[in-house]
């Protein structure tokens, strides 16, 4: 087990090492066939020699910052959550990274309010775009850009090409044309990437670098995590024995895994962990409904059907035990709420001990409990945590049966979408 980055335990379940270990001859066959499938670039790219491509997206980013107060990033899905969830679990609370400026986000939705109101909160301040799209075809992303590069033109005028950043396709896709007639700076999403697997590509290393990550730590702990999970034994890849203790959770029965986590900032990264795992899995009516709950908050919210409720989920608890700030708990002479007790201690330790009277208190409710716990909250094990998700989750959608890279689902949605649009416009 690794135990220096990832330690991965089972509370309260009648799963034992002895059944995960009746996975070992399965699990080693679907790690063989793993790479054969379309899509999977993303297993041994951290182990590529990225210095080159690190080095002009650190450029970039820094020409950004200083020309900037505010890169626009257009994407939806795998082109900005990976982005988002990194910039808000490493970024401050409130206010800005001294080494970054800042980031927001625009394409994930189609609210004409939500689009006015940051057209107009951009006036005042100066502009750098980065559109992201393998295609340039989806359309949130593309309505979005539509707007962002008229108004960057009529704000820049033929400076506008400077700070408009492209990151797409190497060659081919309406995005693609777009940038090469305009003369867009590019930066390429790997052909054998798919966006839900592409953070660790400049899809998500620009706008966390314009932002104020280290991005070399992030890809160092990525490189360790892929080096680490290499191998196909349960014993030493606790990515895929967290991938078969929820497939066998999933074949007791259970419907839905919450993701929980008592961190705030870890909020948007499981918005990609819930991408990750739901468009991977989530097939031929199979699957583990993905969701997720911040602690302590959603404990005094959904944290009574945890407890009591029916008994359809099972809870994976994402620990950090080092969180870079902490403030102790301050004594006062009045002592009025009789909470004197705890000044000797700290948020963070009160946290951790939150923590665990949580997994305890679930576990003795008859709720599976699977804890991740990594040593500290920091751009280099959050790379380690990023690649462990998506290696887990190539192989638990492989011992679902399922290919762990399409999403036919998705491309159902937007053909219906793009119907009723053309019909419309026919009407007319």
């Amino acid at each position: 087990m690794l135990t220096e980055i990832v330690k991965t335990t089972l509370l309260n379940c009648s799963l034992v090492d002895s059944d995960i270990i009746k996975y070992k001859s399965r699990v080693q066959a679907i790690h063989d066939t793993l790479p054969r499938y379309e899509l999977t670039g993303w297993m041994d790219s951290p182990l590529q020699d990225h210095d080159a491509l690190l080095a002009s997206i650190e450029r970039v980013a820094s020409e950004v910052r200083a020309c900037a107060d505010v890169l626009v990033v257009v994407g939806v899905g795998g082109s900005f959550l990976g982005a988002r969830a990194i910039q808000e679990a490493l970024m401050p609370y409130f206010g800005l990274a001294k080494s970054g400026i800042e980031v927001v986000y625009v394409g994930l939705n189609m609210s004409g309010a939500y689009i006015k109101e940051l057209l107009a909160y951009l006036d005042s301040k100066q502009v750098y775009v980065n559109v992201i799209s393998k295609s340039g075809g989806t359309m949130e992303p593309a309505l979005a850009f539509r707007t962002m590069r008229l108004y960057m033109e009529e704000r820049y005028g033929d400076k506008s090409t400077e700070r408009i950043i492209v990151t797409t396709d190497a060659e081919k896709g309406i995005l693609k044309g777009i940038a090469d007639e305009a003369g867009y700076r590019q930066f390429v999403i790997p052909n054998d990437v798919g966006g839900r697997f592409s953070v660790l590509t400049p899809v998500g290393l620009l706008p966390v670098a314009v932002a104020g990550v280290d991005i070399r730590a992030l890809m160092a702990g990525a490189k360790r995590s892929a080096e680490e999970l290499a191998e196909s034994d349960l014993s030493k890849n606790d990515a895929y024995k967290y991938a078969v203790m929820r497939h066998m959770l999933y074949e007791e029965g259970y419907s839905i895994e919450l993701l929980a986590s008592f961190e705030p900032g870890l909020n948007k990264f499981h918005e990609w962990w819930k991408q990750l795992f739901g468009e991977s899995e989530g097939k031929v009516k199979k699957g583990l409904y993905p969701s997720t709950v911040n602690f302590s908050t959603d404990l005094h919210s959904i944290g009574q059907f945890i407890q009591d409720g029916k008994p359809i989920l099972f809870e994976t608890l994402l620990h950090f035990h080092e969180i870079e700030g902490d403030l102790k708990v301050p004594f006062d002479p009045r002592n009025e709420d009789g909470l004197n007790y705890l000044s000797h201690r700290t948020f963070n330790e009160i946290n951790a001990i939150s923590k665990q009277g949580t997994a305890l208190a679930h576990a003795e409710g008859g709720v599976p409990v699977i804890q991740l716990e990594l040593p500290k909250l920091d751009a280099y094990h959050l790379g380690y945590l990023i690649y462990f998700f998506m290696k887990a989750c190539a192989m638990s959608a492989c011992l679902l049966e399922v290919n762990p890279f399409d999403q036919p689902g998705v491309e159902a949605y937007k053909r219906k979408m793009l119907e009723l649009l053309q019909e419309e416009k026919v009407s007319k």
